[in-house]
């Protein structure tokens, strides 16, 4: 009786089992989510070609952003937002310390390029492994509060590890002025002469080899550091989606929902969100390593206060708990601190030089203060807006214009299928 009830049972789960293997597609991801990582690498892939629709030479040519370093900024900022919205779009905790996790990351690869060796891999690894570990502490002790206080205490961490870095731990932070690599660096994986200085490479290729195609009046760069960078941004995302969907991803958003509730079930949620903010910590240092091996060196204003803000306005920009919207809000920021602040009044003149003179000058004066080293309030501007009309970020606004699109074609179908019932009941 025991083994026919087993038997009965076993069967049972057998289509649910078969269910669930039926539901995850390629690489464990869902329809929607598989579709969403193979768009996130076509972006990644054909960046170059994406990011400089204008030919080189023209006035729109300093619109175009497929250079190296901001391609390089783009995904590396992608992945510093990614692991921010692990901990704050998931469980509601908004951390204004995260710069400290960068930072740390970044002292951590300098180090293991100027002793051991100058290949990014293993300068990657320490950089994870260390901002983990002070993670751990900060999230340890950090998490005892929540709210507000839980903001001000991780704040209070990003200032003092600014300020040992700045002035007390200079001997291992190099103070004001940073680290980089020197020539009397030696490390001891290298074969580098006398008076070298070394480069951050991977396995050989030098991070900072680029390919130049021109196509008519096009120019595209493909640079080796950009796509060990992109790899690296997507497997992050990857392992974002596969976060969000599984259960400890559950567990998180009931703790955002309601963690008093949460706790008055008998789950004690703290070790959720500390794994939450250590895995968080663990994606900010990922984005110090690469940004050192993208240009090794690293100073100790990656750690200021200002760097934990900005990766704040980056996921809510984008659109906070969403999967896409953080990289988005990167992107859109990293886009305007470059590309937007490069714009002066001489630029601006000869885009209005066909106008008369007054109406130039006029134009002119009130487009000034957003552009150059007024980027900033453009972008508090556009932050304000996003906030207002869109809680969801770049994301909800995305998702409105589709719906739109979907009334008229619903509207379309309807009327298509409304007047073919007409002619047919004519017939």
């Amino acid at each position: 009786m025991t083994d026919q009830t087993t038997d009965t049972r076993m069967d049972a789960t057998r289509p649910r089992a078969s269910a669930a293997h039926k539901s995850s597609g390629l690489l464990g991801l869902t329809g929607k989510d598989l579709g969403l990582f193979i768009i996130v690498a076509l972006l990644t892939i054909l960046a170059p070609f994406i990011l400089n629709p204008f030919p080189e030479g023209s006035a729109l040519a300093q619109f175009n952003g497929g250079y190296p370093d901001l391609m390089q900024r783009f995904v590396i900022f992608g992945i510093f937002a990614i692991g921010f919205n692990i901990l704050f779009g998931l469980t509601g905790y908004l951390s204004f310390g995260h710069a400290a996790f960068l930072g740390v990351g970044s002292y951590a690869a300098i180090w293991m390029m100027k002793l051991l060796t100058l290949n990014v891999i293993p300068a990657i690894i320490m950089s994870i492994v260390f901002a983990g570990i002070f993670a751990l502490v900060v999230g340890y002790i950090s998490l005892r509060r929540s709210g507000i206080y839980f903001s001000i205490l991780t704040l209070a961490f990003a200032q003092m590890s600014y300020a040992l870095a700045y002035s007390v731990l200079t001997p291992i932070t190099g103070g004001e002025t940073g680290l980089q690599l020197k020539a009397t660096d030696t490390p001891l994986l290298s074969n580098l002469g006398p008076t070298e200085i070394g480069r951050a490479n991977f396995f050989g290729v030098d991070m900072r080899a680029s390919y130049e195609m021109a196509i008519g009046d096009w120019l595209f760069t493909f640079n080796a550091g950009y796509y060990i960078a992109a790899v690296f941004m997507l497997l992050s995302f990857y392992l974002a989606i596969r976060l969000f969907r599984s259960p400890f991803g559950m567990m998180l958003r009931a703790v955002k929902s309601n963690q008093q509730r949460m706790n008055y079930t008998g789950l004690n949620s703290r070790p959720y969100t500390l794994a939450a903010f250590v895995i968080s910590g663990m994606y900010a240092g990922l984005a110090g390593g690469l940004m050192v091996a993208m240009d090794t060196q690293v100073g100790p204003e990656r750690m200021f206060w200002t760097a934990s803000g900005e990766v704040v306005l980056m996921t809510i920009l984008g659109g906070a708990g969403t999967l896409i919207g953080p990289v988005l809000g990167a992107g859109m920021i990293k886009y305007m601190e470059n590309i937007v602040s490069k714009i002066n009044d001489g630029i601006l003149h000869q885009w209005f030089a066909f106008m008369p003179d007054g109406i130039e000058d006029f134009l002119v004066f009130v487009i000034h203060p957003f552009i150059g080293k007024g980027w900033h309030l453009t972008l508090g501007l556009l932050f304000m807006l996003v906030v207002i009309f869109l809680p969801g970020g770049l994301v909800e606004g995305g998702q409105r214009i589709a719906s739109v699109f979907r009334r008229k074609e619903t509207k379309t179908s309807t009327v298509e299928k409304s007047a073919a019932e007409q002619q047919q009941h004519s017939e």
